[in-house]
């Protein structure tokens, strides 16, 4: 366990800094006044020239499926965030060519149920991780051209059955239901290639093909939204909102018109089975529709709904209708301050079965030294969900839990870009009174952890 933590650490502190080298310059805070906007292009272009990288119209620094919008608003998958999102990463030029690498790793001691409330808390060292390549280039004159590679060790470094999370279900090991545990990701989470084409500023189509990849459903993924980047734990309503991040084969097609977008997909429904390294059988039997609007540069807003089949191996005769809906907000305070915030509403139903609900909402205050963040959840968990014994708690129990967590991150150390932070934070759990005899009545977490992540990078946009 000790050596992956080094080999780890030893990757990213080595090769990363690598990649800064090339990295966007950073200028200083953006005070420019619109009516002056061509004198700043000139000012930015001779200022590549001077650290010679070439802004030649072949190498876009745009959007991800469109010519016409800004970086920052890349989510996870297809989805937007808002165009006033900071932006965590290294960047590379060349003549024709664009790319990006995104990252994120927490070396933590993680202890569920500090007091030892209950029987189902467990504790352990681990290292969520994850990080991101991504490319694009423009073809003809309107058309964009883009992949990305996201990639994880969680199963090499926690081990299959993921790491300990009170009140987390979804997915399965050793042909057993995973509770309280939040399961690894595979080491292929994304690789996907997207052609986009502009017909004019306020119209773009594209087409997203991923295997893996993330169907039009739910809001961007947690790992990737500013207000989740500096917690280390998947929210426990991922399997209500953002789950399908992970999809072995999704098709997706999407038009934008102005601040709107419509999205729908076509996607294998079976979420990643145990065999963390493998590619999964590509079925395309579900769909999805989603309908994005960013209405101003500091909110990104979702809804959207799905039918996922058979999404679970122990209960290949259950589909799930999901619907969800989410609003993400960022707004940049100056000298590399920012409050980033998310709200979400999602609803699992199986049909003739009600539905069970959650809902999240996540704040992060950064500065240059430290982050402070908080998330709150509410969800309904069933007796199938949590594993519960249908005798005593019902056949179709439904256990409403809260959860608070308290969390704050310090950078400690920066080289070439690469940043090294010291962080934890408290989970504090109230579940239906109910679960006391299994979880006990106010069960509360602790995790302390160092992280590493890459710099904020300083696009064309007030900091």
């Amino acid at each position: 366990m000790y050596k992956l933590f080094i080999s780890l650490v030893g990757i990213l502190l080595i090769s990363l800094p690598a990649f800064s080298q090339h990295e966007h310059h950073r200028p200083g805070k953006d005070t420019t006044k619109p009516g002056k906007q061509a004198d700043k292009d000139t000012a930015m272009q001779k200022m590549h020239e001077q650290h010679g990288m070439d802004m030649q119209p072949e190498a876009p620094m745009s959007h991800a499926f469109s010519l016409n919008l800004p970086m920052n608003r890349n989510g996870s998958g297809t989805g937007w965030l808002p165009d006033a999102s900071p932006m965590y990463g290294y960047m590379i030029h060349a003549k024709k060519w664009m790319y990006m690498v995104h990252g994120n790793i927490f070396i933590r001691y993680n202890k569920q149920d500090i007091a030892d409330k209950g029987v189902r808390g467990d504790e352990s060292w681990d290292a969520p991780n994850w990080v991101m390549m991504m490319g694009q280039r423009r073809v003809g004159k309107n058309g964009l051209f883009h992949f990305s590679g996201m990639f994880s060790l969680d199963a090499a470094i926690a081990g299959k059955s993921g790491y300990p999370l009170l009140f987390q279900t979804g997915e399965t090991y050793k042909g057993q239901p995973l509770v309280d545990r939040q399961h690894p990701h595979d080491l292929f989470s994304e690789l996907s290639v997207s052609y986009a084409y502009a017909f004019s500023k306020k119209v773009d189509v594209f087409i997203y093909i991923g295997y893996p990849g993330e169907p039009a459903l739910g809001s961007v993924a947690f790992m990737h939204r500013p207000s989740a980047l500096p917690d280390p734990d998947a929210p426990i309503s991922h399997h209500w909102n953002d789950a399908t991040h992970i999809t072995f084969g999704v098709a997706t097609l999407g038009v934008r018109y102005d601040k709107f977008k419509l999205e729908a997909s076509s996607f294998t429904g079976r979420e990643p089975d145990e065999d963390r390294y493998n590619f999964d059988k590509v079925r395309f039997d579900s769909r999805s529709v989603r309908l994005s609007y960013n209405p101003s540069t500091n909110w990104a807003l979702q809804v959207s709904h799905g039918f996922v089949k058979s999404p679970e191996v122990l209960h290949p005769d259950e589909d799930i209708y999901r619907t969800t809906a989410s609003a993400v907000t960022t707004y940049p305070l100056g000298n590399s301050r920012f409050i980033n915030a998310t709200a979400i509403w999602a609803l699992n139903k199986v049909k003739e079965k009600d539905g069970e609900n959650a809902a999240l909402a996540e704040l992060a205050y950064t500065t240059r030294k430290i982050a402070l963040f908080s998330r709150y959840e509410w969800i309904q968990k069933s007796t199938e969900e949590l594993n519960l014994d249908e005798s005593i708690y019902g056949k179709e129990g439904r256990f409403p839990v809260n959860a608070l967590t308290i969390g704050f991150n310090y950078n400690v150390l920066e080289v070439k870009k690469t940043i090294l932070a010291v962080g934890g934070h408290l989970i504090w759990f109230h579940p239906d009174q109910t679960l006391a005899d299994l979880y006990g009545k106010n069960p509360l977490s602790l995790e302390v952890y160092l992280r590493i992540y890459p710099g904020l990078m300083r696009m064309n946009m007030k900091m």
